[in-house]
């Protein structure tokens, strides 16, 4: 088959997935490929719409979209990401099948694995296959009538939802939400994660007992689910993909943000600090024995989990690296560097090229792009 093929189409979308769908293949991870295989994809892109992409060319493309993805200071490993293909998914059942055994993979003990799960491709009517949900694991949030928050308050709409839609939690600070999957065929369908595959870390202090008493924990496997993958002018909104945290993502946004846990008063004051103004320092204070905290905790529990200043040393590498093969490495400044301590990581000190949002393959989410790993 001649791989001369008009990308020229009437609809501007397609056109754009015609180039997206002829680059892809122009890549050097692809060259190994089929001599007619770009012209069988672009020949069936014209045609359909789409195309049916291999495992191989889906695996490939997922490692490049986290290698692009410019708000991802974790790229250093991008080599290792491993797929699960489950594009005959077509129920709800049947996706948070593929969910458990992704985060079953994923968490392997404790010494977690980069795993991304790819569900179908949206019908041809546009109808999709998504997971409502933000993470696979993520915590309830219960407002009482004084205003008053239990659990997480960044996911009170999320559980209201799951409330309509018949679940019914605890009401404790760490109720761990349902898989709340929408389908072209179904109603918003919401599954009970098993509990064996929801790996916790309690949160203990190396020197301070009374840490413990605070009956903090968080999940080990940061499975991001409502961002969509696309690779080759082919999109997945169905793709949940995981790595594993930095310890400020637990440590300095969920614990320390005032519209989270804001947990920084009260570890404040169990430390005796002055907070009588933010001259004292008291929550930088407060903030840093957090941070040690989860480190320590994540480590003897098992659970794999990086530190902001290896994790920038690590990115820092990555960009060398990629200058070394030819190729750019498009970075947000602003998201690779860590919400506690940025100047004195080697992140905060270099220049970048600028973020690329129209990359392609990616992760992207609807409006705009997010971290993976947040």
């Amino acid at each position: 088959m001649s791989e001369q093929v008009d990308l020229r189409a009437s609809d501007p979308q397609l056109s754009g997935r015609l180039v997206e769908c002829r680059d892809f293949f122009d890549l050097p991870e692809l060259k190994h490929l089929p001599a007619d295989r770009k012209a069988q994809a672009l020949a069936e892109m014209r045609r359909a719409g789409t195309y049916v992409q291999t495992p191989e060319e889906i695996l490939i493309g997922a490692k490049l979209a986290w290698r692009n993805h410019a708000r991802c200071v974790g790229r250093k490993h991008w080599r290792t990401l491993k797929l699960i293909d489950a594009r005959d998914a077509t129920t709800a059942e049947a996706i948070a099948q593929a969910c458990f055994e992704h985060l079953r993979v994923a968490t392997n003990g404790g010494a977690l694995q980069s795993i991304v799960t790819v569900g179908p491709t949206p019908l041809p009517d546009g109808r999709e296959y998504r997971i409502i949900s933000p993470q696979l694991i993520r915590y309830a949030g219960y407002r009482a009538v004084d205003g008053a928050v239990t659990g997480d308050p960044a996911h009170l709409e999320l559980t209201q939802l799951a409330t309509k839609l018949g679940w019914r939690g605890k009401g404790t600070d760490f109720d761990v939400l349902p898989l709340m999957i929408s389908t072209p065929d179904e109603p918003i369908r919401w599954f009970d994660i098993p509990r064996e595959l929801v790996m916790e870390v309690p949160l203990e202090h190396p020197n301070y007992r009374w840490f413990a008493g605070l009956e903090l924990k968080w999940h080990a496997v940061p499975a991001v689910s409502n961002m969509d993958l696309e690779i080759g002018g082919v999109r997945y909104p169905c793709a949940p993909f995981n790595g594993w945290y930095v310890n400020t993502e637990v440590g300095a946004r969920n614990f320390s943000d005032q519209d989270r846990y804001d947990m920084l008063p009260a570890i404040a004051k169990k430390l005796r600090l002055d907070m009588s103004s933010d001259r004292t320092l008291w929550k930088d204070r407060a903030l840093v024995e957090l941070n040690r905290a989860v480190i320590h905790s994540f480590r003897e529990s098992g659970a794999y989990m990086v530190d902001h200043h290896t994790v920038a040393k690590q990115f820092v590498d990555h960009v060398d690296r990629e200058t070394e093969a030819g190729r750019k490495c498009p970075t947000d400044w602003a998201w690779v560097n860590p919400p506690m301590s940025s100047g004195i990581t080697p992140t905060f000190h270099r220049l970048y090229d600028p973020p690329d949002m129209d990359i392609r393959p990616n992760f992207v989410s609807r409006g705009a792009l997010g971290c993976p790993f947040s």
